[in-house]
């Protein structure tokens, strides 16, 4: 099932999986709900310098798009997780190459994943 943020908008695939990850912190939440499940908070001490209000945008942007999955759990307090998707999954395996390209050709280290 394709996202369609902006049907005809596109100019190639490329130009499409961008609008989805854009930005400094898509891709960093990403890489932390990768790991495992996270609550909001949980997200936030690992990904510091993000406002609430910018990781809520984001991780809303992500669940509309199918890459975020958000679970509401009944309970008293009330509790939130986020996971990825099989297609937000997906997209991460895709953005390895270029984390690999980044580790060696930016950061100077080695290209495999840590």
């Amino acid at each position: 099932m394709p996202v369609g943020r902006r049907p005809g908008a596109y100019v190639c695939g490329t130009d499409a999986a961008m609008d989805v990850v854009g930005g400094k912190w898509k891709v960093l939440i990403l890489w932390a709900l990768n790991e495992r499940p996270h609550r909001f908070g949980q997200l936030r001490r690992a990904l510091p310098g993000v406002t609430e209000k910018v990781l809520a945008a984001q991780l809303r942007e992500l669940e509309a798009d199918g890459i975020v999955h958000r679970e509401e759990y009944d309970e008293v307090p009330p509790r939130v997780e986020y996971t990825l998707t099989g297609r937000g999954a997906l997209l991460n395996e895709a953005l390895e190459p270029l984390g690999a390209w980044g580790r060696e050709h930016v950061l100077g280290g080695d290209p495999a994943p840590h």
